[in-house]
């Protein structure tokens, strides 16, 4: 990069930029309808406990799925974690704990749990243990990611 270029805001961390036992936690994000509508019209999860508001089943009225809480968190922990630094989503594994409903705000804390460099391309695979939070500061599920990010010297 050119001397005189302004560093890019917005970028995530390189795996170099990060230790195991490092700490993060999100902004919060309230699921609104128009999300739970748009995810299950998306997704085809035509459950009559996601589209009809009427419905009261043993999870009480309108949550949403753990799908859509999770891929509303992985995006807001890609804008400030890894957004251009992110090459590949290995693994995840979820474990919905409770939960989530239409107005709810989420947020996430996120410890890093191991980088291991690869042996070529300047990357590395990262770990994380993720915990959603609602508003009310209980744990509504936790999943573990494995990510592949760049180095600070790769393209």
């Amino acid at each position: 990069m050119p001397q005189d270029t302004p560093p890019l805001l917005g970028l995530g961390f390189t795996w170099q930029q990060l230790a195991v036992g490092q700490r993060f936690r999100s902004f919060g994000r309230t699921v609104t309808e128009h999300d739970l509508m748009g995810f299950v019209a998306l997704t085809g999860m035509q459950e009559p406990l996601f589209v009809d508001a009427t419905q009261a089943g043993a999870l009480g009225a309108r949550p949403v799925p753990g799908a859509l809480t999770h891929a509303l968190i992985e995006g807001l922990l890609l804008q400030g974690m890894c957004h251009g630094t992110g090459l590949a989503l290995l693994e995840t594994h979820i474990r919905p704990l409770a939960p989530v409903r239409v107005g709810d705000t989420i947020r996430a804390e996120v410890e890093v749990t191991a980088i291991r460099p690869t042996s070529t391309g300047g990357r590395a695979v990262v770990a994380s243990a993720v915990r959603v939070l609602n508003q009310r500061d209980e744990p509504v599920m936790d999943y573990d990611v494995t990510r592949l990010l760049r180095g600070e010297d790769t393209p």
